[in-house]
């Protein structure tokens, strides 16, 4: 996840550039509104408020960051006065703008001004009292979502467990009532959002309005280089790609879920999964499943957690060393502190080894000094991984609470591809500073994570040799696919929900039914029981009360594999694409940073060609890649009833009402 404050989240996409070229320069005696503006150009404006956003960024960051590691009443007031400072000077350059459209400019200057509408989701309306309401209101959603606790029992039987404790009951637990309870305990807690949300949308509409788009779904939407309603069509062709293998995953999946919990607990009228026995709380990854939906118990097993447990018991016994052959229980305490530090660092050291064996830099000193790798011992943090660029000047950092496994080994990949994103395109005015488009950023460490192959893992010392057998290629392209391909469709419906939220088609008294109806039509999940619209089941996602736009997510988990398969074509690599790493390679390493240097300086479409031969998003690299897979999923599901069919009732969102 890329972190920035909200003026500048992670993905200033490119905006619609309707304004024609011209490169005629303004005279001096060319006149705006009043005052300086009588004699600013375009090209003087866009080089002042780039200069003044640069200035501005340390402040804004800085407050962001000790918002998250340092939690408190004092930290959250600073960010939230922070972001209403950073809101109201974006309004006002908006404002400023307004008066140089139709006016000579470079294309760079033309640029940016479409660009800068486009910088926060979270548009403001003018009116300060406005404006004050919507950064309250959104601090306030947030603080409810990290705050957000489930408790039963009373007096001393009381137990209250918040997000990380109820995860853990639908990761590993198969008992089908205690996941039903821990999963209905936590959706429980988004209950109170629901005024405040309908609330937030009436206002981030009528700042979007006063922008000139037609509602905050629309201008979202605006930030891809092409109409808004082209690239909703887009999404649609893309999701009919690969759709199949989902489907065929899902059919799989439904059939094992059975054979666990029976034929009537195992699915939902209509061929549907039980959303509370997916083993994540919103059906997004698959992965926690492995025990039931592993291929072939044992074969070609990579145990990568394993191997960095082993790492940390012996950075462990290294500190205790350190402290005597007794150490007392303070000793022993530091002691293990100082061994989670130790291979937290590694880890991080290992995954910036990948980048620069392709020719990148060592990250600079200053990311080792100030980030965070574990969670402190003194204060509230959180946890959730993000990458930060807090000046545009290399001060990038991390912050995490790594614990020595395989999923936070790969989220380190992931997090220091936002990192080097960042430093290739520092050089960039800092309006093109950030990705082609959203989902270009998040694609980037992810498209490493691809080229983890076991051939890589091996020649690390991570595992050992590992005999390519079809039983183990089938589990590696399984566990892959649990996390790559269960995620597609819930990286599409989040958006569509809020797409319909903003333009009115869903309306606050239906907005749980078309959250489910939208999960039914895409996902094939459902709730066991009825979810009314007593609950907001939408606020149990951090993303809805957070507004953070999602397709992004989407397009990366496509864009990912293009750029796996361009960069292992610049390797020279032969032979199937899942076999493929590009470790060490300095021709995918120049192709690659190539890419990620361009930034937002011009239309992702051209961004994507220079890298991948293709203007265009596609799935074929996905299908390719899964090949293996989808051919061994239609041999073991012959004979079943694949698909699933949404209930009547849900079969489309209430109209918008009139008047």
């Amino acid at each position: 996840m890329k972190h920035r404050h909200l003026l500048l989240p992670l993905a200033i996409a490119a905006g619609v550039l309707s304004l024609s070229a011209c490169k005629k320069e303004a005279s001096p005696g060319e006149t705006g509104a009043t005052g300086k503006a009588r004699t600013e150009t375009a090209d003087e404006f866009v080089a002042r408020i780039n200069a003044e956003f640069k200035a501005d960024m340390p402040e804004q960051t800085s407050a962001q960051w000790l918002s998250q590691t340092y939690i408190n009443e004092d930290s959250q007031r600073v960010a939230a006065k922070a972001n209403e400072r950073a809101l109201t000077k974006l309004n006002s350059w908006i404002e400023q703008a307004a008066r140089f459209e139709g006016q000579p400019m470079s294309e760079a200057s033309r640029r940016t001004l479409a660009l800068l509408k486009l910088q926060t989701p979270m548009p403001a309306p003018k009116d300060p009292a406005k404006l004050g309401e919507l950064t309250t209101i959104a601090t306030k959603m947030e603080g409810a979502y990290g705050a957000g606790t489930y408790c039963t029992g009373e007096g001393d039987a009381k137990k209250c467990r918040q997000l990380g404790e109820l995860e853990d009951v639908l990761r590993s637990s198969r008992d089908y009532d205690a996941q039903l309870d821990a999963w209905q305990g936590w959706h429980s807690i988004a209950t109170s959002m629901r005024n405040d949300y309908a609330r937030f949308v009436e206002l981030v509409n009528e700042g979007a309005r006063e922008q000139g788009y037609a509602n905050a779904g629309a201008m979202w939407r605006s930030a891809y280089d092409m109409d808004p309603d082209a690239f909703a069509a887009e999404t649609d062709r893309l999701w009919e790609q690969v759709k199949p293998l989902y489907e065929q995953l899902h059919c799989y999946t439904r059939d094992k879920l059975q054979q666990t919990y029976g034929v009537e607990k195992g699915q939902v009228a209509g061929g549907l999964l039980p959303a509370h026995l997916m083993g994540n709380m919103w059906q997004q990854d698959w992965g926690n499943l492995w025990d039931m939906l592993q291929p072939y118990p044992g074969a070609g097993d990579l145990d990568i957690t394993a191997a960095l447990e082993k790492q940390y018991q012996q950075e462990l016994r290294a500190a205790q060393q350190k402290r005597g052959a007794s150490p007392d229980a303070r000793a022993s305490f530091e002691a293990e502190r100082e061994a989670r530090l130790a291979v937290a660092k590694k880890m991080t050291e290992r995954a910036q080894d990948f980048y620069v064996s392709l020719g990148m830099p060592k990250l600079p000193p200053t990311f080792w000094e100030r980030s965070q790798f574990i969670k402190p011992l003194d204060r509230d943090v959180v946890c959730h991984a993000s990458a930060w660029d807090m000046d545009m000047e290399g001060d990038v950092r991390i912050k995490m609470c790594i614990k020595p496994n395989e999923e936070e080994f790969t989220t380190l990949y992931h997090e220091l591809g936002h990192l080097y994103y960042d430093l290739a395109y520092n050089p960039q005015p800092p309006l093109f500073q950030n990705g082609a488009n959203d989902g270009f950023h998040e694609a980037i460490g992810d498209t490493i994570v691809l080229a983890m192959t076991p051939k890589y893992l091996e020649s690390i010392g991570l595992v050992n040799a590992q005999q390519q057998t079809r039983e183990a290629l089938i589990n590696e392209q399984m566990r892959m696919a649990l996390a790559k391909v269960a995620f597609l469709p819930f990286g599409l419906m989040i958006d569509r929900w809020r797409w319909g939220v903003f333009d009115g088609s869903i309306t606050p008294d239906n907005y749980n039914a078309a959250w489910w109806q939208l999960k039914a039509r895409y996902q094939g999940v459902a709730p066991a029981g009825a979810r009314g619209e007593e609950f907001f089941d939408p606020g149990a996602k951090y993303h809805v009360p957070g507004n953070t736009p999602y397709t992004r997510y989407f397009l990366a988990h496509l864009l990912q594999f293009q750029f796996y398969k361009s960069l292992c074509e610049a390797a020279g690599h032969t032979g199937p694409l899942y076999q493929c790493t590009f470790y060490g390679n300095p021709e995918a390493g120049k192709k690659f940073q190539a890419m990620l240097a361009r930034g937002a300086s011009q239309p992702w479409q051209a961004t994507l060609k220079e890298l991948t031969g293709s203007e265009q998003i596609d799935g074929g690299a996905v299908l390719e890649y899964f090949a293996p897979l989808q051919e061994w999923l239609e041999q073991q599901n012959q004979g079943r009833q694949c698909g699933w069919e949404a209930p009547a009732s849900a079969a489309a969102p209430a109209p918008a009402k009139q008047g």
